[in-house]
């Protein structure tokens, strides 16, 4: 199947080759069979052994794995870095050193696509946000796919969708500090808050990447931000594109948001788009997921209409809020993918109290004293787990709940369920990466989800 689509937009060319991939994961298989499929040559290097790597040795792709690969710069004229390599990775740092060109995944596969994009980013929301700006896309009788950091690697779409689609591509920071010409037609900002600094560094260097979404945007291009966010809300955004806000505060009185909330309702220009009562998702962080859904759902093109059966037909995603099991009167929620503080936040706060919360995994930087109000409002104990327990027990020492140090997932589940009486919740919501224990956040909601389900009830 063609991607190239006449009236599209046209993307600027890919750097010579040959092709150096740094980071064979699920990203960087992409990318190198993406670049076999146009006939390049193509090398591929791995500090470990990733499993799916030595596949690529069948399509013609020269593999250096455990190892740097930087005697593999002596072949190439460009790098394609995977995004969970940092830029201090001695094959990359080389690479820059001798001038060859450096990219990312996320800027390969977009220069590959002519399909329009609309693409999301932000510390927390941004699945949520991408999954349900494609469902309401498709309600609204639009072709859209969802790729990106959300699972599907954008490299592998080439080829392989109608040029006719809008791609809804979630975007990581990891993967918009490699991009440079990178121009969505809408680009979504939902929130920035301290997260992956130990990458990043400091909290002004990780919302530059995030700003990145923005940067190579023309004036046709829509921009969407959220103007009650403290960081983003009225920063002046890189890019030339029409910026779009959306808001509860910072537009109940204004008409300058493209969507606005008041009295119950989620608005835009031509009045009232659905009840907050009719939205899928608790809490007030899916509130704002919803409008600004609906603010980029609009400026992709979607009638009023449909777009308003996607805001109520969601069903919601994996591992956010996701609701596994009731026993004896005991409600258990798989929020394994809030990674930080924000997001355990607004887990614990979709609840009003009674919450058995289990908290840790591996540290990030930062540290976990925001917490600390969400704990006191809405939890009855607190399960600590992993690497970070015992900075999470210093931090929260003033919540005035008790914390216990479960040590592992599986016990703290034990003593969560042993606590807990009916009428209560037991909610995984870590507020902390899962590398210490777990493949990744996927993983650990699944062995979230097998423990629940071996519960016994009482008798």
């Amino acid at each position: 199947m063609s991607t190239s689509d006449p009236s599209g937009p046209k993307r600027p060319p890919l750097p010579p080759g040959p092709y150096l991939v740094v980071g064979l994961a699920r990203s960087g298989v992409a990318a190198a069979k993406a670049l076999v499929a146009l006939g390049a040559r193509v090398y591929g290097t791995d500090s470990g052994n990733p499993p799916g790597a030595g596949r690529l040795a069948e399509l013609g792709v020269e593999l250096e794995l455990d190892g740097d690969g930087i005697q593999l710069l002596d072949e190439v004229k460009t790098v394609v870095k995977s995004p969970g390599v940092p830029a201090e990775a001695p094959v990359v740092a080389a690479a820059r050193e001798r001038g060859l060109d450096v990219i990312g995944e996320l800027e390969l596969g977009w220069r590959l696509l002519d399909n329009r994009f609309a693409a999301v980013t932000g510390t927390n929301g941004k699945t949520t946000v991408a999954e349900w700006l494609g469902h309401t896309l498709r309600e609204a009788g639009m072709e859209a796919t969802v790729a990106g950091n959300v699972g599907t690697p954008l490299a592998s779409l080439p080829g392989e969708i109608d040029p006719s689609a809008t791609i809804v591509c979630e975007c990581s920071s990891f993967q918009l500090e490699d991009s440079l010409a990178f121009a969505p037609e809408v680009a979504v900002l939902l929130n920035v808050t301290p997260d992956h600094l130990d990458r990043h560094g400091t909290l002004a260097a990780y919302a530059e990447a995030k700003l990145r979404i923005f940067s190579n945007q023309t004036p046709e291009d829509t921009a969407i931000v959220d103007a009650d966010d403290p960081v983003v809300g009225e920063v002046e955004l890189p890019g030339e594109a029409i910026r779009e806000p959306f808001g509860i505060d910072a537009c109940a009185d204004e008409q300058r948001c493209a969507v606005s909330f008041a009295d119950g309702e989620i608005r835009d220009s031509g009045g009232v788009l659905v009840r907050a009562d009719e939205l899928p998702l608790a809490g007030e962080h899916n509130l704002r997921n919803a409008m600004a859904v609906a603010a980029a759902a609009l400026a992709s093109g979607a009638d009023r209409e449909g777009v308003a059966r996607g805001l109520r037909s969601f069903a919601g995603v994996p591992h956010r809020l996701e609701r596994v099991r009731e026993l004896d009167g005991v409600v258990y929620v798989n929020d394994s993918k809030a990674t930080n503080v924000a997001a355990a936040a607004a887990a614990l706060a979709a609840f009003g109290s009674g919450v058995h919360a289990i908290l840790g995994g591996s540290l990030k930087g930062g540290d976990f004293a925001d917490l600390t109000p969400a704990v006191r409002a809405h939890c009855t104990a607190c399960y600590l787990v992993g690497e970070a327990a015992p900075r999470l027990r210093a931090d929260l020492a003033d919540a005035g709940v008790p914390l216990h140090d479960s040590g592992d997932l599986a016990t703290a589940l034990a003593d969560a369920a042993a606590a807990a009486v009916p009428g209560e919740t037991v909610l995984l919501a870590p507020a902390c990466a899962s590398f210490d224990a777990f493949r990744d956040y996927e993983e650990r909601g699944e062995r979230f989800r097998e423990l629940v389900a071996a519960l016994e009830g009482g008798t």
